[in-house]
């Protein structure tokens, strides 16, 4: 109903919004076609006259300055009127403008050419034709937006007519819908306990999100309190439940992480006592060195999640002590765009990749092998990252690449029989977890006896992250 009875306001300040604008074109047009017309009749013939009695000349005088004048006030009043019969007289008002500006530009060379008086008079009585035509022309057109006025007040008329109708409209309208109101109030009740019916059946399919109003009839109030209040309450168990189910997960990540550090604990305390024992000092203190910063970096306080930078610190730290144990058959190399180094990443995911390059891909190969670790972005728009780790190893066959594989997308039902893959199923478990659709896990390419390339790409992640 305020709607309905905003309509005649809303007409009524549109209607005199377009009325008020008609006037001040036409206002506008006159005044226009007025100073226009002054200047054609008057003002230009009189200072071609002086100039032609030799008092001035083109230069002081400048009746070209006037010509722009008419041909600007020309084109205003062509933006301004509407009309197409006014649109028209302003086109002949133009041409008649150009010709005397034609003419003009001949009297300035007669002139110039020392032509008699009597020719120049002659050629200034041709200029006071044209512009006496030009003179009519903006009389008719002047009379002709008189008339547009007429029209813009008829139409005021009518418009204040239309407003009259559409108030006898409404106040029928009005009525109507008293009546129809007074019918429709049995249905007060009735409509609250639909609302009722349909949320209990959104909650039984699932959906429970939805909500039901507060009805306006006291007695049903408290019922469809209770009834919002259960199905926010089921929303509520429904979301702890699956928060402890990933909380659960993440246990079990780490539980499966902590698999890989007492194998590796044990080989390096071997190597620093062997190391000890041969007196090379230096490399003592090289791989207990990379050994500090590789559990520092493995601890980070708790953190779950570290710089690019600080994982391939962690990976060079590992590398140097594998280095050291595998001197004759080691070499390595880390690739990194530098405008990665700050992006944020699950820290200890490249480490077990490392691994797996060394002890299944190196340790079975004759002579020595390389590892290329590299991280650049995967896509133009940065959006992506790509971690790879290649090695030249003894690779995989054809039928164990596919147990591999299958045993990274099924093993997690029975994490505990991956016979030499946990710590490959460790870092895809934790990729799907943290990074969920936005990552497809890991990928692996492998040719036996030639190497094997892992990789996974994950969403480019700066500044701080909370887990």
């Amino acid at each position: 109903m305020i709607g309905i009875m905003l309509i005649p306001t809303i007409y009524s300040a549109v209607s005199t919004q377009i009325h008020t604008k008609q006037y001040d074109n036409i206002i506008t047009n006159v005044g226009n076609a007025n100073r226009i017309n002054q200047i054609a009749k008057s003002d230009i013939p009189n200072e071609l006259w002086e100039i032609v009695c030799g008092k001035t000349d083109f230069y002081t005088s400048k009746p070209y300055t006037k010509i722009e004048n008419i041909f600007t006030g020309i084109e205003e009043m062509k933006e301004n009127t509407k009309s197409k019969e006014n649109q028209q007289k302003l086109e002949v008002a133009y041409r008649a403008c150009t010709t005397l500006q034609q003419n003009i530009q001949i009297l300035e060379d007669q002139i110039n050419e020392g032509i008699s008086v009597r020719q120049n008079e002659a050629q200034l009585d041709e200029i006071r034709t044209i512009t006496a035509l030009f003179s009519d022309i903006m009389q008719d057109f002047i009379l002709s937006e008189m008339e547009s006025a007429s029209d813009t007040n008829a139409s005021i008329k009518k418009a204040s007519l239309i407003m009259t109708v559409m108030q006898i409209i409404i106040l029928v309208f009005s009525l109507g819908v008293a009546i129809y109101g007074y019918i429709t109030v049995s249905k007060s009740i009735e409509n609250p306990l639909s609302d009722m019916q349909q949320l209990s059946t959104e909650i039984s399919h699932g959906n429970l999100t939805a909500r039901i109003n507060i009805p306006e009839v006291e007695e049903l109030i408290p019922l469809a309190n209770n009834m919002n209040s259960m199905a926010e309450q089921i929303d509520l168990l429904l979301k702890k439940n699956i928060e402890e189910q990933k909380n659960f997960q993440k246990a079990e990540v780490r539980a499966l992480q902590a698999q890989i550090t007492p194998h590796f604990l044990y080989n390096t305390f071997d190597t620093i006592i062997w190391l000890a024992e041969q007196e090379q000092t230096e490399e003592v203190v090289k791989i207990t060195k990379a050994f500090s910063n590789f559990l520092r970096i493995s601890l980070s306080r708790g953190h779950e999640w570290i710089t690019v930078d600080q994982e391939l610190e962690h990976i060079r730290n590992y590398l140097t002590i594998q280095k050291i144990r595998y001197a004759d058959i080691l070499n390595y190399e880390i690739e990194v765009n530098p405008d990665l180094v700050e992006s944020k990443i699950i820290k200890l995911t490249l480490q077990p990749l490392v691994e797996n390059a060394i002890y299944h891909g190196i340790k079975n190969k004759r002579g020595r092998g390389h590892i290329n670790v590299n991280v650049d972005y995967s896509d133009e728009s940065k959006e992506f990252i790509k971690f790879a780790v290649k090695d030249d190893g003894a690779g995989f066959t054809e039928e164990r690449l596919a147990e591999v594989k299958n045993e990274l997308e099924t093993g997690s039902e029975n994490a505990e029989k991956l016979s030499s893959v946990y710590g490959l199923y460790n870092v895809n478990k934790k990729l799907k977890l943290y990074y969920g659709e936005k990552t497809e896990g890991l990928q692996i390419e492998s040719e036996h006896r030639k190497g094997s390339t892992i990789w996974f790409i994950i969403p480019s992640v700066a500044g701080d992250v909370n887990v």
